[in-house]
């Protein structure tokens, strides 16, 4: 798979990444340690060399599967991992990359990730030139290679990098859900940050895989997604039919033709996660898909059916903040 440079780093990334929120098995149901462990290797061996994590997936669980999963090939995987917004003051933000360095059984992270900005789920609202001091001070340690943001607006991005070098944002991103590319993604590639994308299958909703008709258990943080409420899950149906033409076209699936044209996006690289190792070795075939520039305009155009339809929080899920 051929690899991209992690914002102005030297660091290189897969322009899909494996993604690992499902390892910590917390608002997920039907999740096996062991399958995941499996998942994250036939990824890695497929060419997916890049993983994301974060401390709250399970409260380190996740982090945990990823060393068992890679550990022994560390110095050619590329570990990215998130602090979350209740551990932002100084102190807080060192001893979460403590917890995740042990985690992860290294002694380095590449890319470290602030996951929500301060203030979100009642969190105490930190300076980010707070935050942003610790992540330099780790930095010059050598126990980050470098730094991103996850769920920032453009504002908040541009001040978090008035206090240090930004490489990374990671929104959501998706056919179905393009908040980002209205104010981000222009500054995104102006600075040369990289996008990384999650949800880049809507949960799975680009896939073609649930029913019309499909419900979620309560205890999957799917049931409160917003793409699978009201009217856009039948919009996002209709959709799903426009595009399976172009899929077979390709000779590929619904799933893997979202994940082409995420990544022919500007800047952009696709988390995806995986539940099983066939789900694993199907995600890395979407790297090798090639879209005319035709396809790229009628993908997109079939995308807005369904988001035409949504507001601009740029949030998924209907939690409170």
């Amino acid at each position: 798979m051929k690899k991209r440079p992690l914002g102005q780093t030297d660091i290189q990334i897969t322009p899909i990444i494996m993604g690992t929120w499902q390892a910590g098995k917390k608002m997920w149901v039907g999740i096996e340690d062991s399958e995941t462990i499996k998942a994250i290797r036939v990824a890695f061996e497929a060419g997916i060399t890049t993983i994301d994590t974060a401390e709250v997936y399970g409260d380190g669980h996740s982090e945990q599967i990823v060393a068992q999963a890679v550990s022994d090939v560390r110095d050619q995987a590329v570990y990215a991992t998130k602090v979350f917004a209740n551990h932002l003051k100084y102190d807080q933000v060192i001893a979460a990359c403590e917890r995740s360095l042990k985690n992860l059984q290294t002694d380095y992270i590449d890319l470290y990730q602030i996951h929500w900005p301060a203030g979100t789920f009642n969190s105490e609202d930190v300076p980010i030139e707070e935050t942003m001091s610790a992540l330099n001070e780790l930095k010059q340690q050598g126990k980050i290679r470098a730094i991103g943001v996850s769920n920032f607006s453009k504002a908040q991005l541009e001040e978090a990098a008035q206090y240090g070098r930004i490489d990374s944002i990671q929104p959501p991103y998706s056919l179905f859900w393009r908040v980002v590319e209205k104010e981000t993604v222009p500054y995104c590639v102006e600075h040369n940050i990289s996008i990384i994308a999650y949800s880049s299958l809507a949960q799975g909703l680009l896939t073609g895989k649930f029913e019309p008709n499909h419900k979620f258990d309560p205890e999957d943080n799917r049931a409160k997604n917003k793409l699978f409420q009201d009217g856009n899950y039948e919009r996002a149906q209709q959709a799903l039919e426009k595009l399976r033409p172009i899929a077979e076209r390709h000779q590929t699936a619904l799933g893997n033709l979202a994940l082409a044209w995420l990544i022919a996006q500007p800047q952009t690289n696709a988390i995806v996660g995986a539940r099983n190792s066939k789900q694993s070795q199907e995600n890395a075939k979407a790297a090798d898909i090639e879209l005319s520039a035709d396809e790229l305009k009628e993908i997109d155009a079939i995308g807005r059916i369904v988001t035409d339809h949504l507001d601009e929080n740029p949030v998924m899920w209907s939690w409170a903040s």
